[in-house]
């Protein structure tokens, strides 16, 4: 297949990768020509992947966006807050029923959609995928084994790009859950930025369990409201990806919110990130979303609280644990 990914994070840059070692052409657009040029170069993405090798075989990069449109299958890599602008870009050029797979884990902003509705929105007539789970750029990119989850409700296409993105050590489930997926993949990093606030604090194991357990049954409650099937909040993008997100070295959603509880502000840490936490912009729609439906979410309150400087960090954990005693469960 020739395939092309559009956005040169390390997510898009590790998926580019993979796609042009698995045997397909591969073209990967960078929004800046002197980015795609220097990629082009050196073979190389050293703002968001360094030290992973691109092949110089199957893959090219380029800034014009008219060249990478030119594929069987589209993988949209920008982060979330970037997909409307995207999407109003490319949706003008794009004929058919183009395949297009979203990479993005997050809601629109504006309007509350997950990122497959807004494609759909834009570009009604396309075939929508979403691809997520645990997998980390760094690891994808340096093919430590990944097990990620293709939701989409064309079966049979989905069988087809299954068998094109799959690897020995990328193993790719079918879903057609995709709504549950994207809602999912979004609830997860709220909860990430509340356990790196707890780690930040200097808080243990327990306080990071007791998280990501109750941070779970936010996720069931959240989801169940909006119609995801209870299959979905215990596979890949579910409990695989909050347990990944919550624990690991690379999350940069637990990083925020470890700095966050050491005290940092907000405005210092965006300052000096060169990635994008999609956790932060996600707070306030998915809070929103909760008050509109009553919904109890005291993890996803209290982080939205402390991004808006509403509250220390220190109070807010503490308020978390000392809640009103209540039967455990969804």
């Amino acid at each position: 297949m020739k395939l092309s990914v559009l956005g040169a994070g390390g997510w898009g840059t590790a998926v580019a990768r993979l796609l042009a070692n698995a045997g397909h052409d591969t073209i990967l657009w960078a929004r800046r020509p002197e980015v795609a040029e220097a990629m082009a170069r050196t073979r190389e993405n050293v703002h968001y992947l360094p030290g992973v090798a691109l092949p110089r075989e199957r893959l090219s990069v380029t800034s014009d966006v008219l060249v990478a449109l030119d594929a069987d299958a589209i993988f949209l890599a920008v982060p979330s807050f970037g997909m409307n602008d995207l999407l109003h870009r490319i949706a003008p050029v794009l004929t058919g029923s183009p395949t297009l797979i979203n990479l993005a884990k997050g809601l629109d902003r504006d309007s509350q959609r997950t990122m497959s509705e807004l494609i759909g929105f834009h570009i009604p007539d396309a075939e929508i995928f979403t691809l997520s789970g645990p997998s980390h750029a760094e690891e994808v990119g340096r093919d430590v084994p990944t097990a990620v989850v293709l939701a989409g409700r064309n079966l049979d296409l989905g069988r087809r790009l299954l068998d094109a993105i799959a690897t020995p050590r990328f193993r790719v489930y079918l879903s057609t859950d995709i709504r549950g997926v994207e809602l999912c993949s979004t609830v997860k990093n709220i909860i990430a930025i509340a356990t790196g606030i707890a780690d930040g604090l200097g808080y243990g194991d327990n306080s990071r369990g007791a998280l990501i357990a109750r941070g779970l049954a936010e996720m069931v409650r959240f989801g169940r409201t909006f119609g995801v099937d209870d299959a979905t909040f215990f596979g890949l993008s579910g409990l695989g990806d909050l347990v990944t997100t919550c624990t690991s070295r690379h999350s940069r959603n637990r990083l925020v919110g470890e700095r966050l509880g050491r005290g940092e502000s907000l405005e210092s840490i965006l300052q000096g990130m060169v990635m994008v936490a999609e956790g932060i912009y996600a707070t306030r729609v998915v809070r929103e979303m909760a008050q509109a439906h009553d919904l109890d979410m005291p993890i996803t309150e209290a982080v939205d609280q402390l991004l808006r400087g509403e509250a220390d960090a220190s109070s807010l954990v503490d308020r978390i644990m000392t809640r009103s005693p209540k039967t455990e469960g969804f």
